[in-house]
């Protein structure tokens, strides 16, 4: 059995999410594996190195499948880009060990929020960002955001309520860049819940625009309430930027 590990680069605000559904064919993970389905012949299953939300882009998804027949990594990079739609684009392919799962063997991940602060939007990023109409203080930010680098049980900051597993994750680093009205925050850790960077981000945002004082980040972790933290930022301004292995 061959295995292939695939990089994807993909616009997904038209989309219901990475993962697959019985409900709907806009999802990204369907839109690949019907398209490999097509070249091989049999369905094929497309395992991702995650799952992003509806709405979240992704320079850097990674995934692999495993297919009886062999084919060039060249004939599936070409078949899946000529077939895929334009918003989605595979931009490697690599044959890589039977063993190679692209979730379990990701050591971290590093998403980037990218905010547009001020009463005029940016029309040509506008599906990229989210528009914020105040100014931030990232100062304040970045003071409440080093409260939550280090390992830390984030169920405060998951949307599933439901979760019956471990909600410990560590966060190595999160940056902030500002450049004029922009400010993209970098998150990298390994690994994230469902919601969790939007819900961090919504977190800051609060922090930033005075409605929390930093000192609130402890407490809030501690808490292990949902109900506690932030605002779930939009899915728009969120990007997953690379997994690492």
């Amino acid at each position: 059995m061959n295995n292939y590990k695939i990089t994807i680069q993909y616009d997904g605000t038209r989309y219901k999410g990475w993962q697959g559904q019985n409900s709907t064919g806009l999802t990204i993970q369907g839109k690949i594996e019907a398209v490999l389905g097509q070249m091989a012949g049999h369905a094929v299953e497309v395992i991702g190195s995650g799952r992003t939300d509806a709405g979240v882009h992704a320079k850097g998804q990674v995934a692999n499948f495993h297919i009886e027949e062999h084919f060039t990594e060249g004939k599936i990079l070409s078949y899946l880009n000529h077939y895929l739609p334009d918003d989605i684009a595979v931009i490697a392919v690599e044959q890589v060990d039977e063993r190679f799962h692209s979730r379990y063997a990701a050591k971290k991940k590093t998403y980037r929020y990218h905010i547009h602060m001020g009463e005029i939007s940016d029309v040509f990023e506008r599906k990229y960002e989210y528009q914020y109409e105040k100014t931030l203080d990232v100062e304040r930010m970045k003071e409440a955001a080093s409260y939550l680098i280090g390992t830390h049980d984030f169920t405060s900051f998951c949307g599933n309520k439901k979760m019956k597993k471990t909600a410990v994750r560590t966060i190595y680093e999160i940056n902030f860049t500002k450049k004029g009205n922009d400010l993209w925050i970098d998150y990298r850790g390994n690994g994230f819940l469902q919601n969790m960077v939007r819900i961090l981000t919504g977190t800051l945002i609060e922090v930033g625009d005075g409605r929390r004082a930093p000192e609130e980040l402890p407490q809030i972790l501690e808490s292990k309430n949902r109900e506690n933290a932030g605002y779930t930022a939009p899915a728009c301004g969120l990007m997953l930027m690379e997994v690492h292995y």
